[in-house]
Parts: C-alpha cells; structure tokens; sequence
C-alpha cells in the first residue's frame, strides 16, 4: 500500500539526511539550539516521537532559521502520517536553503500527495528528477507519481457525484470496521471488525480481527454482532465475500495450522443458526504463495482472488477459478494484461450482475495509492478497458473494498473520515457512468402445499435463451431461497423436492435494463398423488403452432426425470390457449400441443403407456383474456396425474 511504502522510503530517506546534517556544519551557531537539536536525534533514533518534537521545536525557538530542526521536523511529521505539518516544515527548510539537500524533494512530493496538493508535488517530483542525487528506485517512483500528479489534477477538475453516509452507530465502533459485504437483497451485511485486546495503559496491545454481522430492518441497520465460533476464532479473520444469499462465505486467513502459504482463502457455510467449521479451500486456489480478498458470484460459479503467485504480471494479480458440475474448482486464470499491471491488484468484487467487476489496482495511473476502477466482462469473456472510478471516490490515500447492491446504486466502503472514530463503513449512491447492470432477485420460501410446513428443496435457474441451467442449489433448512437475476436476460427456474411434482416460472428481462422490483414469494409444491396437477411454466411454442421452441427443452428434460423416477405415475398433458380464434381453432391448437409434449416425452424414453393428452382450448381460462398479461396466463401447458401403476 502506498502509506507502507511511504514509510519504507522515509526510513531509508531519515538514514540518508542524519548522515548527511551530522557530517557538515549546521545551519546554527547557537549552542542551545545545536543542544537541543542533537537532543531531538536522539529522541527520533530511539522512536521517542514525542520528545523528538519537543527538541526539535526547542532549538527553533533559540534558532528560527535552524533549516535541519525544520527538516528533522518534516521527517518526523511524515512518519507519524501528519502530511500537512510536514509539508510546511519541509518548504520552510527549503525557502531557508533550496540546495541544501535537494533529494529531499522527494519526500516533500510525497507528503504533498498524500493532502492531494497534486500541483506542488508534480512540481517537486520534478525539482527531485533534476538533483544530482537520485536512487534509481526513487526516480522511478517520481516518475510514475508525476503521471499520478497529471491524472489526479484533472480528475479534481471532473469531479463525480459522492455523498458518503455512515452506516450508523450500531455498526460503526471506536473500533476499525472494514471489508464490508452485502448479500444480493441488501438485508445482511457483513463486516470486520478491529478491535485492540488489552488494557489502553499498556504500551503493546494485540489487535484481534473478527467478523461481524448486521441485519437490515426498517429502522435501519441493527446492532452487529459477533459472528461467533467456530467462524471467529482466536487467530485473525476477514477480506470475507458473502454468497448472494448469504447462506455461505470465502474469507482470507493467514499463517494457520495445515496452512498452504502465508494467507489461504476458507470456506463456511451457515447451517442450523451457526457457522460451519472453514476449511481451507486447498490446491489449486491456494498455494504456497499469498492468496487473498476472494469476491464469489451471484451463481456461484466463479470465484475471483488476488495472488502473488508465479505467472502474474506484477506483484499481486487478479485471478478467477470456475466451479464444474462436480463441485471441484478448476486452475485458476490469470484475467490478463488488461486488468493486472506491473504494480498490485486487490480486493475484486463481481456485482450480482455477473459482468461488473471492480477492484484495486496501484498499476496505474490514478489519485495515488490504490484506487478503484471498474471493467465489464464482453460476450467473449474478456475485458473492457478499466475506468477510474474517479474522484472523490478514489483519493490520494488507499482505495479498496467496495461493495455495491444488486440494484446498482447503493455502493457501501470503509474510510477513515476523521480520527477519532478510525475506520467506519459508509454508503453512498454511485455515479450512474460507473454503475454496473441493474439485478433483481427472487426471495421464496417452499411449501408442501397439503400441510403447509416448510420444504428443502433443490432449485435450478436456466438461461432460457442457451437452455443452460446458471446455478443449481439447495434452500436452507426452512425452505428459504434467492436467486439473482440480471437484467437483459430470460430466466426459467424449477423447483423439486422428492416426493412432489415440480414448480417452474419465467421471468422475461430481455431488453430489459432498468432497476426491477425484488421479487418475494411463496411457492407451494404438490404432493405426487393422483389429482395433483402442475404448470409447465418454461413450455413455449411458436406463435400459433404446436411447434415446441427450443426454450422449452430445459422443462421438458426435467418433467422426463420426474417420469423416470416415478415409474408409478401416469399423467395427462393438458393444453389450454386463450380465446383468439375460433373455439374449434383453440381446441384443435391446444390438442397439438399437448401432443406435441407426448411426443418428446416418448421420444426421451418415457412409455406411451404413462401418457394421455388432451386440448382444452380456452375453456378452463384462469385469466382475463382482456389484457396482455391473461392471455398469457390462459396459454399453458399443464400435467396432471391421472393414476398409478405398480412398474
């Protein structure tokens, strides 16, 4: 991070000047100041700050012109993060003597940075190129700075919209709270918390970092809580990404027992009210490199990480990994040269959207640090040109960890706003330009609709368009379920449960690109017993024809397993339209395309036996037949079990 590598260069920079200011004459000839001023070293060589300041401020009052006490002072600020007193400190030395010691423009181009006065660091970046003693490391530095400076100076003159609110109190501590993560109904948010063990009076304190848990009311967030054992543990925890449901999570540990490098990425699961055990995640995602900040997908599927392991183009690199249909995650894929760069990628967050992906990046040019930019995957599974999230969103500090809602528009972050409360987790409405797909979801509970108990059931969510099947999975315990679903696309779902026949509804968001209302339902399965009917929701034909379309395919695979499994059932195909046409028109189209489901049925295996259909045209209509939306509920395709056999 910059500050780490700030303070880094600053110690080494302390090195260089002490040896330099104690091998020359002074610029003091007063012995109380020259006292005072090598009591100040000795203070700052023994990191007592405190003392070290009192010196240095003491041999200003005998001596006000004394250049190295103002250049000690600017060193000391620097190291203690204090940016603004040092740069005045470091420019009252130069006004007093500019050749003294000019590499220490560096320094003073740093600390300008840091209180984002990008016009006097660019300046003093490039005073520091034309000294005569430069490292190569610094120079390189300054030069990458400069072209910060450039970026940041008109980023400042294009602002974007940001109005950062706090979450609240009952999130927000005295304590650091950060990596903030939100599941896909914006009602779970989870969160780390830094808080120092021990009593304040001792000089060394253990910081223990925890999980923590806050739940979305209409009052607003309420108070978090501690995720518990055996999530939390007596090591550190965090850098965590909730599932879109929050049923599951991937979270980054460092240096544990059985332990692959010095930080692994886990997995727990929440079952039964608690956490389950984490287990590390192993070959091939982690390594005996470092890998951190996982962000999951909305299905599931793809797992997204950074990590210094070899094959990268820089220090730490965006990787991805895909989960196939034996639950085992493949080799991870570097994302390549458009997102990683020569410098550090971090903290990546796939939206809920599946195509948006934001994340950290020091590689390139930006406010100063780490800043968060923002690519979309392309139908080819590549990616567009990363955008700067922009300014004042990204500052000249470290920027990273953001989260946004499935709506698109609410993004949540840490920051430290001010000293006395340290890091605290806000939000804010994203800018519209940076602002990924817009994502509903579908929120149910199921049902055994003869006893109203609730139901664990397997449910699927297809891609009508491809007949793919996007995610598979089970609800909790209470039958409770999400699916997301991404705007500009056509979904079917199905739900099953041994035992029932099965639910399915479409949801057709093609074209779509707005922001949808959530969807939250009840869904009620029926018990497999004669009489018992069901809709085949995902069943569509050509317009006027009993020609099935290929829409339809995934439906009917899964009402052939259904068959399958239950040998025992027979069933009747029931066709229904709605009331354009003739009524022998709609009894003569609804019997084709009854037949037609035989058909495929037959053609899958599935025994003529077991089969009857029947067209019933529009005579059993559950719409109005008036609007848009009845007619579309009367063209259906229904099953329903007329008997038993003993196969």
């Amino acid at each position: 991070m910059m500050q780490t590598k700030y303070i880094f260069t600053i110690f080494i920079f302390s090195c260089v000047l002490l040896s330099k200011i104690v091998s020359q004459d002074l610029h003091s000839r007063s012995n109380k100041a020259l006292k005072a001023y090598n009591d100040g070293l000795r203070s700052y060589e023994y990191v007592d700050y405190e003392n070290a300041e009192i010196y240095f401020k003491l041999a200003l009052s005998y001596d006000e012109n004394f250049l190295e006490s103002y250049m000690m002072l600017g060193e000391l600020y620097s190291r203690q993060n204090k940016y603004a007193p040092a740069v005045e400190n470091y420019k009252t030395a130069f006004n007093i003597d500019s050749s003294f010691y000019r590499p220490a423009y560096f320094n003073l181009a740093n600390a300008e940075m840091m209180i984002e006065d990008y016009s006097g660091a660019l300046l003093h970046y490039k005073a520091y190129l034309r000294s005569d003693k430069t490292s190569e490391k610094n120079r390189l530095l300054a030069i990458k700075n400069i072209k910060n400076c450039e970026f940041a100076i008109q980023a400042i003159l294009e602002p974007v919209s940001f109005n950062p609110v706090s979450v609240g109190n009952n999130i927000n501590t005295k304590s650091d709270e950060y990596w903030p993560s939100i599941t896909a109904d914006g009602k779970t948010l989870m969160f780390t918390r830094q808080e120092l063990i021990g009593h304040y009076s001792l000089p060394f304190r253990t910081a223990q970092e925890d999980f923590y848990i806050s739940y979305r009311s209409d009052d607003g967030w309420t108070q978090a809580v501690n995720a518990g054992a055996p999530l939390n543990t007596s090591q550190n925890e965090g850098a965590q990404t909730l599932s879109s449901s929050g049923n599951y999570m991937f979270f980054t540990a460092c240096d544990r027992q059985g332990g692959f490098g010095s930080c692994d990425i886990y997995f727990s699961a929440y079952r039964n009210g608690k956490w389950t055990i984490p287990y590390n995640l192993g070959p091939p995602i982690n390594t005996s490199a470092w890998e951190s900040t996982p962000s999951v997908s909305a299905d599931g599927s793809m797992l997204f990480f950074s990590s210094n392991r070899p094959g990268g183009l820089g220090g730490k690199d965006l990787w991805y990994t895909v989960l196939n249909e034996k639950g085992i995650w493949s080799e991870p894929v570097n994302l390549g040269e458009i997102i990683n760069t020569e410098g550090d990628e971090m903290s990546p967050f796939i939206h809920f959207d599946g195509k948006t992906l934001y994340f950290a990046s020091d590689g390139r040019p930006g406010m100063g640090g780490f800043d968060i930019w923002m690519s979309r995957m392309k139908d080819d599974s590549t990616w567009t040109e990363p955008r700067n999230l922009g300014y004042p969103i990204n500052t000249a500090s470290d920027d990273m960890g953001l989260v946004i809602e499935a709506s698109g528009q609410n993004a949540y972050f840490s920051s430290k706003r001010d000293n006395e409360n340290r890091k605290d987790i806000f939000f804010f409405k994203l800018d519209e330009s940076v602002r990924p797909n817009a994502v509903a979801y579908l929120s149910g509970t199921v049902i055994d609709k003869e006893t109203g108990r609730s139901l664990m059931a397997e449910y699927e969510l297809i891609n009508l368009s491809t007949n793919r099947v996007t995610m598979r999975n089970t609800t909790d315990e209470n039958g409770n379920f999400l699916i997301c679903l991404p705007s500009g696309f056509n979904y079917g779902i199905n739900i099953s449960n041994p035992g029932y026949l099965f639910y399915s509804e479409n949801f057709m968001f093609e074209g779509e690109h707005s922001v949808m209302e959530p969807l939250i339902k009840k869904i009620y399965l029926n018990p497999l017993k004669v009489g018992e009917k069901m809709l085949l929701s995902n069943v569509f034909y050509e317009i006027d024809s009993w020609e099935l379309k290929k829409e339809s395919v995934a439906e009917l695979n899964n009402l052939v397993e259904l068959l399958a499994s239950n040998k025992g059932l027979i069933v009747e195909i029931g066709g229904h339209t709605d009331s354009t046409g003739t009524d022998e028109h709609n009894l003569i189209l609804s019997e084709r395309r009854a037949l037609s489901v035989v058909d495929y049925l037959v053609n899958n295996k599935i025994s003529v036996t077991r089969l009857t259909y029947k067209g019933y045209g529009n005579t059993s209509p559950i719409g109005d037949n008036v609007t848009y939306e009845g007619r579309r509920m009367n063209r259906r395709t229904e099953v329903k079990i007329t008997g038993t056999n003993k196969e």
